[in-house]
């Protein structure tokens, strides 16, 4: 990657660790861009589909079965039911357009990016820091059934089930461990440091290792 004065900020986070929230909490903090939203927008756009299409698939992988009829030619004597909108384009086509948006976001100023493998695709760049944020089930239960208004055992269910996606993804894409902290410039337990301290947290880290154009 070439140089750059910018630097970036990637967060990786466990469902409910409060990841999305504190690192809009840093960019607006610090005054620079915040990338979430804005990738999804981007990737609709230069994939021809809807936003919502693209938000079922964030950080997850087609199943075997949804992989099998994308890959197959329509035909051969076997039936095959109409593509849906969401089968359009393979977890990699996916993965390549999210990552050079993320990219171009990087080129054009300080960032905070959330998820999509960030701590890796940016590990070449001068300026990057990279975040991953945890917590006990407990603590990510409570906000998780808050958030979306679901039972503990609703929640429980979401929170494994993304678990197990997001680890699968970035394996895929990176070949890498997602809960690895070596894989990381620091790790938080937001539970035990409380979201408010880790943004806190966070901006004083900043100011001790001084990245290149830090406000």
């Amino acid at each position: 990657m070439e140089q750059t004065k910018s630097f970036v900020i990637t967060i990786s986070r466990q469902l409910g660790s409060g990841g999305a929230y504190i690192g809009q909490q840093v960019a607006k903090s610090l005054n620079i861009f915040f990338a979430d939203r804005e990738i999804i927008s981007k990737a609709a756009k230069q994939l021809s589909t809807l936003e919502e299409n693209l938000e079922s698939r964030e950080e997850k992988r087609l199943s075997f079965w949804h992989s099998f009829i994308k890959a197959t030619p329509q035909g051969g004597g076997v039936y095959m039911a109409p593509v849906s909108p969401i089968l359009e384009f393979t977890d990699s086509e996916l993965f390549a357009v999210e990552s050079d948006i993320i990219k171009s976001i990087a080129s054009e100023g300080p960032a905070v990016i959330i998820g999509r493998c960030g701590f890796d695709i940016f590990r070449q760049h001068p300026n990057h820091i990279s975040i991953f944020m945890h917590a006990k089930k407990e603590f990510r239960n409570d906000r998780i059934q808050k958030l979306y208004t679901l039972s503990e055992e609703s929640a429980a269910r979401m929170i494994e089930t993304s678990d197990k996606e997001r680890a699968a993804y970035c394996k895929t894409f990176t070949g890498k461990e997602w809960q690895d902290a070596r894989n990381y410039d620091i790790s938080i337990d937001t539970g035990r440091l409380g979201i408010d301290k880790t943004v806190e947290y966070i901006l004083q880290y900043l100011k001790l290792i001084k990245p290149t154009d830090i406000p």
